[in-house]
C-alpha cells in the first residue's frame, strides 16, 4: 500500500501545482512559459510528462517559498533545491523525524508571526476607528444610540418605519475609515433586499431609525459590526462607515 500512496500523494501535489498555475495564468512571467516550453522537444511521452510534473511541482514549491516571505521569513531557494536532489540521490541530510520536526516548527512559526501581525492590524482599526468616531461625533446633525451607532440624516423621508421583521429594499455604499470602499450596492447596479434581522447588528437597529425615503449616513463602532472576524476587504475589530437609502419594505421576514 506504500508505494500507492506516495503516488496518491505526488498525483495531488501536482494537482494542486498544476491550479495554482492556472490561478496565476494573468502575470507576465506565466504567460511567456508556453512560448518557452513549446520550444522544446521531447523524445517520449514519459519525458513529457516528467518534465510536465517537474514545472508543476516547482510552481508549488515556489509559492510554498514566497508565501512566509510575506510575513518575514526566509527560506532560501538554494536550500530547497539542495533538499530536493539530495533527496533524489538518495543523500537527504535529514531523516524523517528531524524533517517533521523542521516542518512543524515553520509551521508554528508562521503561525505565530501571522497572529502578531494580525494583532498588529486589529490593534491598528481600533485605533483609527476610535479616532474617526470622536471626530464624526463633533459634526453637525450627527447623533448617537445607545449602543454607540453614531448617524446623520442625508435626506429624511416620510413613507414607514421598518420593524426588526421586516425585509427591506436598500441601496448602500460601504467604506472603512480611511475611505476605501469595500462594498456598493449602487457599483452593482440594483438595490439589496434582505431581511433586517439577518444583518450585522449595527444595520438591524439603525436602518430601524429610518423612514422609508431616507438616506442615513451610519457610523457603527466594531462590536456591532464584524468584531474580530477578518476578511480580505475588511481588518478585524474594525469601525464600517455606510451610506444607506432605504427604498422600501417588502415584507415581514420568514420566521
Amino acid at each position: 500500500m506504500k508505494p500507492m500512496l506516495k503516488l496518491s500523494l505526488l498525483a495531488a501535489t501536482v494537482a494542486l501545482a498544476v491550479g495554482c498555475q492556472k490561478e496565476e495564468a494573468p502575470k507576465t512571467e506565466t504567460a511567456a512559459a508556453p512560448t518557452e516550453a513549446a520550444a522544446m522537444q521531447f523524445n517520449s511521452d514519459d519525458d513529457k510528462a516528467a518534465y510536465a510534473i517537474g514545472v508543476s511541482f516547482a510552481t508549488y514549491l515556489k509559492a510554498s517559498v514566497e508565501k512566509p516571505q510575506e510575513i518575514g521569513i526566509e527560506l532560501s531557494d538554494e536550500m530547497v533545491l539542495k533538499g530536493i536532489t539530495d533527496a533524489f540521490g538518495g543523500n537527504a541530510g535529514l531523516n524523517e523525524d528531524e524533517i517533521r520536526q523542521a516542518l512543524e516548527t515553520l509551521d508554528a512559526r508562521v503561525s505565530e508571526q501571522m497572529a502578531a501581525q494580525a494583532a498588529e492590524k486589529s490593534a491598528a482599526a481600533i485605533k483609527a476607528g476610535e479616532d474617526f468616531r470622536t471626530e464624526f461625533a463633533k459634526q453637525d446633525g450627527v447623533m448617537q444610540t445607545e449602543s454607540g451607532i453614531l448617524y446623520q440624516v442625508e435626506k429624511q423621508g416620510d413613507g414607514a418605519t421598518p420593524k426588526e421583521t421586516d425585509v427591506v429594499k436598500v441601496h448602500y455604499v460601504g467604506t472603512l475609515t480611511d475611505g476605501t470602499q469595500f462594498d456598493s450596492s449602487i457599483e452593482r447596479g440594483e438595490p439589496a433586499t434582505f431581511p433586517l434581522n439577518r444583518v450585522i447588528p449595527g444595520w438591524t437597529e439603525g436602518v430601524q431609525l429610518m423612514q422609508v425615503g431616507s438616506k442615513y449616513k451610519f457610523v457603527i463602532p466594531p462590536e456591532l459590526a464584524y468584531g474580530d472576524q477578518e476578511s480580505p476587504a475588511i481588518p478585524a475589530n474594525s469601525t464600517l462607515v455606510f451610506e444607506v437609502e432605504l427604498l422600501d419594505i417588502e415584507a415581514p421576514a420568514a420566521q
